[in-house]
């Protein structure tokens, strides 16, 4: 998702990184280095240095002052948001080296800003303030998720850091040994160059079966992430001149920045920080993460248990024995988060055929515009207000023949009012016709929330935003199929495809779970000292066998820093926004269903055209994150916590097909977390 408003800004401007983790298309370019960007207006500037001198003329800061500094800091974020945003919608739009200056310049800006916000608010720490007035200034301390300190240099040392971390991930390249190069044309085509990219690592995790073949992508794709010199493949250019590089080394040095930022912030270190905005204390969100965690764990572990025989039958004992970890390189997908390009291989034998909606769309003539009016048509169908005209004269529908864009999928709000638009080089598909649904319900919740204070332009909790996408994704049904015309009722597939349909949305959806957990678990391990920088990677593997049941295809070397090759570490996006998606938006879902009366399998329900539904959903969007998310879960759903017993009951018939074919086998795997 894309979009502008204080929570982005105050990330260093990572307003505009993915709108989900897509786990088969390359990352969204990000903007090149570029020269120092323009500093705020010299009126803004000057309030913003008169509210300092009044706080040090003052040694206790009064509600007044804080109000005065909300105000200004309102002000500030407004005249940069809009400015920022149209910078980036013509970096996405027209890629060229001064549309990526443009765009560095405006990420320098807002880091800049947020840095200052932050370090601005800490001065009311010790002011008692009105409830509203208190998660303001609160949100604006943890606004940047990477804070520097407030001393001479660090600032400018972290963005150094950052910058050259995204741009080692963002230019990797890699080769393959010659007889491995060989088999991969196959997939490739004859004329591919045996310098390989990300999109082609992805494409060859996705179609390869062979087992040397995979380890080599794999293990290929991780030198990225190893120290670098001149007898190595893998480069990068830092300076203007090729040098020795070691991610390991960045990130150790970033770390203790960041945490002394936190310090002063008043966090015991950056993982405490990160976890402080989910209107619970730190701790207790990280048991309440694992108390959602125990809950889904036992449709994993079986569905691991499945997965694991399935590969056996096709690779053999040696290398898929039955009572280890499965090797991360087998399973379709180069970070192992996915699983569903290795359906074919655990395909249910006899099963049913589902609906395939890309030959539907096909054999209709739709085209990309079609496919989104559709989709907007689901939301008016709610009772949403339509569109606005701008919407389609200023959204990217379909990729342009004369120019570089970035086309992955995502929404966007320029002016945090009306201005809503989506990117998207859409292909006339199932799976794009889903993601439209997706990017759309991220446009409408954006459009709900406009008329909140800059400070609560944004969900609930950064879970709501990705969940309320996908829940609406959810109720893409073969009886909707029907309601808008594009299947008829004589071909709606039985109960009998119903397992297939399960468990090819379960090889996404519940294999990602375990893996939407641990990024940031790792990372919290990092920050709080649990794991040393010589620690990093053995870390990282603990915990991918521990919740994954995973293990790598061979010994990893000891200067190999593997969490580096997932864009999200080197990227410094939080993760843990995907874990809570995955979890709230069956959530979502079956309130919507019950609110709709439905009385069918969870899986069957669709909430297409009933307005009461969609009148409770927009309440709850309206809200923002002007209250805390629990309040806005209660809008919609009517309870306060985040369940995970809507998956199970979602899943439910795949379940029991997974624990009778499950029969009789060993599962789990040495490690395996209770």
């Amino acid at each position: 998702m894309k979009k502008l408003h204080l929570a982005t800004v105050c990330t260093a401007a990572l307003m505009f990184s993915a709108c989900a983790d897509n786990t088969t298309a390359t990352e969204a370019p990000k903007p090149a280095p570029a020269p120092a960007a323009p500093q705020p207006s010299q009126a803004a500037q000057k309030a913003s240095n008169d509210l300092v001198q009044a706080a040090t003329a003052n040694s206790r800061p009064t509600v007044q002052d804080a109000r005065e500094f909300l105000e200004q800091a309102e002000a500030d974020i407004e005249d940069f948001g809009l400015r920022a945003a149209r910078a980036y919608w013509v970096q996405a739009n027209f890629i060229t080296e001064d549309t990526n200056a443009m765009a560095a310049a405006a990420g320098k800006e807002g880091a800049e800003l947020a840095t200052r916000l932050a370090n601005e608010a800490k001065r009311f720490n010790d002011v008692s303030l009105p409830d509203d007035m208190r998660r303001k200034i609160d949100g604006l301390k943890r606004g940047s998720n990477f804070p520097a300190p407030d001393r001479e240099g660090a600032a400018g040392e972290l963005a150094k850091i950052m910058a050259r971390m995204d741009a080692v991930y963002g230019t990797a390249k890699f080769k393959l040994p010659d007889a491995q190069f060989a088999k991969a044309k196959d997939i490739l085509g004859d004329d591919a160059d045996n310098v390989l990219e990300q999109y082609e690592a992805v494409r060859l995790m996705a179609n390869a079966r062979d087992p040397e073949l995979l380890a080599a992508t794999w293990s290929g794709w991780r030198t990225l992430s190893q120290p670098m010199n001149e007898s190595k493949t893998q480069q990068v250019q830092l300076d203007g001149e090729l040098k020795g590089y070691s991610m390991a080394e960045d990130y150790a040095d970033m770390v203790k920045i960041i945490n002394e930022g936190a310090r002063e912030l008043g966090y015991a270190d950056a993982g405490a920080l990160w976890r402080a905005g989910y209107d619970m204390d730190a701790d207790d969100f990280a048991t309440e993460v694992d108390r959602l965690w125990g809950q889904v764990k036992p449709l994993y572990d079986e569905l691991h248990c499945y997965v694991r025989a399935g590969l056996n039958e096709e690779y053999g004992d040696d290398v898929v024995p039955m009572d280890q970890p499965i090797r991360a390189d087998l399973l379709g997908n180069i970070w192992a988060q996915s699983w569903g390009n290795v359906y074919e291989l655990v395909e249910p034998e006899g099963a049913a055929k589902g609906v395939d909606v890309t030959a539907l769309l096909e054999a209709q003539d739709y085209d990309a515009l079609r496919m989104v009016k559709t989709g907007e048509q689901f939301f008016s169908s709610l009772g949403f207000d339509p569109l606005p005209d701008t919407f389609y004269k200023r959204s990217l529908i379909t990729k342009p023949a004369d120019r570089d864009v970035q086309c992955h999928a995502s929404a966007w709000n320029l002016d945090d009012q009306e201005d809503i638009r989506i990117k998207m080089c859409t292909n006339v598909t199932g799976e794009d016709f889903q993601t439209v649904h997706h990017e759309l319900g991220h446009n409408y919740y954006q459009r709900a929330y406009k008329d909140q204070p800059v400070f609560y332009k944004d969900g609930a909790n950064d879970g709501f935003h990705e969940a309320i996408g996908d829940m609406i994704a959810l109720s893409i049904t073969p009886d909707y199929l029907v309601q808008i015309g594009l299947l008829d009722e004589a071909d709606v597939p039985g109960e009998d495809a119903d397992t297939a349909l399960l468990l090819r949305q379960a090889m996404d959806k519940v294999a990602f779970l375990p893996f939407g957990l641990l990024v940031d678990k790792w990372r919290w391990q990092v920050f709080d000292g649990t794991l040393s920088p010589a620690e990093y990677n053995d870390g990282w593997w603990a915990l991918r066998e521990q919740y994954q049941g995973i293990r790598p295809p061979n010994d990893r070397p000891a200067d190999a820093f593997d969490a580096g090759a997932k864009y999200h570490i080197p990227g410094n996006t939080p993760y843990m926004r995907y874990f809570l998606a995955h979890i709230l938006q069956f959530q979502f879902h079956k309130a919507a269903c019950d609110q709709a009366g439905f009385e069918g399998p969870l899986h069957r329900c669709s909430v297409y055209g009933n307005e009461e539904v969609g009148k409770r959903f927009e309440n709850m969007m309206e809200m923002g994150a002007s209250k805390p998310w629990p309040d806005a879960l209660e809008a919609f759903t009517g309870e306060r916590d985040m369940d995970g017993s809507a998956m199970l009951e979602y899943f439910a018939p795949l379940m029991s097909y997974l624990e009778e074919q499950n029969e009789g086998r060993t599962c789990g795997w040495s490690g395996s977390a209770d």
